[in-house]
């Protein structure tokens, strides 16, 4: 079967590095960039290099340096890197534009484009972030980009939007989950779209096509009394999710399925590629290819999802987004999360259109701005830079360890305080 080669192809890849900074990947990224030719049908037989690269990372670097802002060596690092895989494994020896960049704490994205397209035309290019940790901080949180393709007759064309994200960890936490998910929505926030009559700010949702990825955190919740709940029988979990039949099985119990599909409680509109064909993409155990940590049920905590003006509200289960590639990339073993890729083949363009095509939403579903988005978005990167700062230097002072700092610093304050409360006759002693 020929593709219309019109319809653009969008490859999407995401990975929690735990905290490993510029150690957190390898230096030869194919198997993750470039791993289509390898386990795609469709690009082995059209050897086609995706037009847009969208690449994310959740705890790209140690929690106290990105909390005081101090990222950009390492995303400069991982700019460089990726962009020379990126061209070095294009079947056609593409070349790339990086259309924009953006961090926040731990949470990163990195967008490039074709030269020969999309990153040629790329326009209204707008980046943000908020954060969703305590108090608004950033150790959990989204950062996004969005811009705008002209259609090349002259008309608007479409607007794309990428959002990274970090949800809340552990299983009890669900709940906080869900009202990450809902700041993100209502504090993530972009420019009126072009030739809107509006002045006011849009959420994510007011764009062409919408993709939504990262470390989500939702995890399998087995009732207890499915036979594979209770703790001693994890081994059996664990055999049961290395094969695909028992995979099929047990996503039904997948939380952010059930709160998406079954409930509609998140991810409204969004559409995802059948995540149960690989295996779950955490926990495992450090420097191992396939082994999990036996201290945690494995789970599907890394996801990509997507949305596009096409998709009908009431069709939920379809979409006009074909799900080319879907996986993870199991030999990456410096963190206890496996990357994940997406290759995502979109609808053929809007043609000559004089308004920018958006997303249809479910019935009821009308998501508005935070009119607190700015005060909360701030108050969290103030306190980021406050706790970073300080952090940072007990680390300093503890040559790498904040609590050998901490100690440093009472014992350096305690002989200082002694020195000041010497009396006159001590110092007559002193040689």
């Amino acid at each position: 079967m020929t593709v219309d080669p019109s319809r653009p192809l969008v490859q999407i890849a995401s990975y929690n590095t735990n905290l490993q900074a510029e150690r957190g990947l390898p230096q030869d990224l194919v198997d993750w960039l470039s791993p289509t030719l390898q386990v795609s049908t469709f690009l082995a037989r059209e050897q086609r290099a995706p037009d847009i690269f969208a690449v994310g990372f959740q705890e790209l670097l140690p929690l106290h340096l990105g909390l005081a802002g101090l990222s950009k060596g390492v995303i400069e690092s991982r700019n460089a890197l990726i962009l020379s895989q990126i061209e070095q494994h294009a079947p056609n020896k593409e070349r790339y534009t990086l259309i924009a960049k953006v961090v926040n704490v731990g949470v990163a994205l990195l967008v490039y484009g074709r030269d020969d397209g999309v990153g040629r035309r790329a326009c209204d290019v707008q980046t943000q972030w908020t954060g969703c940790g305590p108090l608004y901080m950033g150790n959990k949180g989204a950062v996004g980009v969005r811009f705008r393709v002209p259609d090349e007759g002259g008309g608007l064309g479409e607007v794309y939007t990428f959002v990274c994200a970090h949800l809340t960890a552990h299983a009890l936490k669900l709940a906080d989950r869900i009202q990450d998910y809902n700041h993100i929505v209502g504090s993530l926030l972009f420019p009126p779209l072009p030739g809107s009559e509006l002045s006011a700010p849009t959420t994510m949702f007011a764009t062409s096509h919408l993709f939504f990825f990262g470390d989500l955190n939702f995890r399998l919740a087995l009732p207890p009394t499915h036979a594979l709940a209770p703790r001693e029988q994890l081994g059996s979990l664990v055999q049961t999710l290395s094969t695909e039949e028992g995979r099929a099985a047990l996503k039904e119990y997948d939380q952010l399925l059930i709160e998406r599909d079954v409930k509609g409680t998140v991810f409204q509109g969004f559409r995802e590629g059948e995540f149960w064909r690989f295996k779950c993409s955490y926990k495992f155990r450090l420097g191992r290819v396939d082994e999990y940590d036996p201290k945690r049920m494995p789970a599907w905590t890394d996801r990509i999802m997507y949305a596009t003006h096409a998709d009908s509200p009431d069709a939920p289960q379809t979409s006009h987004i074909t799900n080319v590639l879907y996986t993870t990339i199991p030999s990456y073993t410096t963190s206890d999360h496996k990357p994940i890729v997406s290759l995502l083949l979109l609808p053929p363009p809007t043609r000559a259109n004089a308004t920018v095509p958006v997303l249809r939403l479910p019935e009821g579903y009308r998501p508005k701005p935070d009119p607190w988005a700015n005060a909360k978005k701030y108050t969290g990167r103030t306190l980021d830079r406050l706790i970073g700062y300080c952090w940072w230097l007990l680390t300093m002072l503890g040559a790498g360890s904040a609590v050998v700092g901490l100690g440093n610093l009472v014992v350096s304050l305690g002989f200082w305080r002694w020195w000041q409360a010497r009396s006159p006759e001590q110092e007559l002693l002193l040689p």
